[in-house]
């Protein structure tokens, strides 16, 4: 214990004397930084490097997709960079006579996942420094070489602008311990993984960001573009094998197209499981727990190929197949209604609007509450009834959901790696976590003409209603 103490102790040490030197830079500066941390990430050469460790050590993901997650996801903070103001006056109102500066929040401690344990570094590092931060990042012990790599890249990129190299660190023998000591040692935490990280983060004592759990589900309507919405759903579901929190988990389809929708997904290598099949799909995929009568996700199944799924449960399907298709009943109860982080997808009928959200809202109570859902339809009524009825944080409409969620080009959501989902979700916002929530903000307030306000112009309807 004395080892670890020590080990974190010069970690935030030097990520303290590291940041001390940035913590004056200007707003041009620190853009530099961060565009140079950014490229190192993003070039093509680097981020095959990322790309194969993290394929490598983890046995997770799709080698070819890791390197477009990197260019999407590095290119969309960078971008967003570009118009952040993060340093001295961001905002000036002349009519409030109020002025707000920013400044740093200090070091940051940032636990990392497995599923991604490349470009979630990547991104995370360029919004941190831009509020002009250190960062010390704490890797999934299965997942230390691909986090090595990617922040060497990233430390080079520092070293090439005369930056502090120390503004990038990793632990690189993590462990739980180590992870505990170091949130509590630093000035915030970010948490991107799963649900007993982010409890530890939040009993940190330490100001934390958090993620909810994914679970999200995806409505289908009767007016939608059939093949259009088949397509983004496979990209979707297949993306990285399925890694991301974002991606589809289950799919709420009107009846009027549920067996088109079904036969766009065979084309594009979609495989509809048998009653039998997915009884032995569903054996393989939840396995006994030391707790009696308790079934877990089996790791085994998590980000790998549909074709190694099916193979391990004992189906034999094509080897083109790109996703497992299980049909699903009784939404909150099927096992099925869960996330299962891998290219398997449930299905489910609606008749109304009405039904596909209360089936969305019951699949969501299972798991997922406040993360999202999609929406493929051109109904305004139905996209405003799925915007104000369900308890998430982000509806994404006509688009294809894994790449959508977190920032894309094609859309104006700030880019991220991790999503907050509100007090639905456990967390404390329902934001995409990006730069904005790495400065900490001074307002400054000077007097104005005093605005009179009578009792009547604040009171006057009640009294108007019910008398005084």
């Amino acid at each position: 214990m004395a080892d670890d103490f020590a080990i974190i102790d010069e970690l935030v040490k030097n990520a303290r004397t590291a940041q001390k030197q940035i913590e004056n830079y200007t707003q041009e500066q620190i853009d530099e930084v961060c565009l140079s941390v950014g490229w190192q990430v993003y070039k093509d050469d680097n981020i095959a490097a990322c790309a194969k460790i993290a394929v490598e050590e983890t046995g997770m993901g799709v080698y070819e997709h890791k390197l477009k997650k990197h260019k999407v996801k590095v290119l969309g903070v960078c971008r967003d960079i570009l118009k952040a103001k993060t340093v001295g006056v961001i905002e000036r109102d002349e009519t409030t006579g109020i002025t707000k500066y920013a400044k740093p929040v200090g070091v940051v401690g940032a636990l990392s996942p497995v599923t991604n344990p490349t470009a979630t570094p990547a991104s995370n590092s360029v919004s941190i420094l831009q509020g002009r931060n250190a960062v010390i990042f704490a890797p999934h012990p299965k997942a230390k070489r691909s986090c090595k790599v990617a922040c060497d890249f990233m430390r080079e990129g520092l070293k090439k602008v005369g930056a502090p190299v120390d503004l990038i660190q990793y632990i690189e023998e993590p462990s739980i311990p180590r992870s505990q000591e170091l949130m509590r040692q630093v000035d915030l935490v970010l948490a991107t993984g799963g649900a007993v990280m982010v409890k530890a983060a939040y009993s940190s004592g330490t100001p934390s960001y958090g993620v909810g759990a994914g679970n999200p589900v995806v409505i289908v309507a009767e007016d939608a573009d059939v093949p259009d919405a088949a397509e983004k759903i496979v990209i979707s579901k297949t993306f990285d094998n399925a890694t991301s929190c974002s991606s589809d988990t289950s799919i709420v389809i009107h009846e009027s197209v549920y067996d088109e929708l079904v036969a766009e997904f065979k084309k594009r290598g979609g495989y509809l499981c048998s009653e039998d099949e997915k009884s032995k799909l569903e054996q393989w995929m939840w396995i006994p727990t030391k707790e009696p009568g308790k079934l877990a996700l089996n790791l085994k199944i998590v980000a790998i190929s549909a074709v190694r799924i099916a193979a391990d449960a004992g189906i034999e399907v094509p080897m083109n197949t790109s996703m497992l298709m299980v049909e699903a009943e009784n939404a909150g109860l099927d096992r099925f209604s869960g996330e299962k982080i891998s290219p398997v997808l449930a299905l489910w009928k609606y008749k109304t609007i009405d039904d596909a959200v209360a089936k969305v809202t019951r699949l969501h109570e299972y798991a997922g509450m406040g993360h999202s859902c999609g929406l493929y339809s051109f109904n305004p009524a139905y996209i405003d009834k799925v915007a104000s009825e369900l308890k998430v944080s982000r509806v994404i409409v006509r688009q294809a959901h894994a790449p959508s969620a977190g920032g894309n080009l094609w859309n104006g959501m700030p880019s991220t790696v991790t999503l907050g989902c509100g007090t639905w979700g456990g967390n404390i916002t329902t934001e995409n976590i990006h730069w904005k929530h790495f400065i900490n903000v001074t307002w400054l307030t000077e007097p104005i003409e005093p605005v009179k306000v009578a009792d009547a112009d604040v009171f006057g309807s009640m009294w108007e209603k019910y008398g005084q």
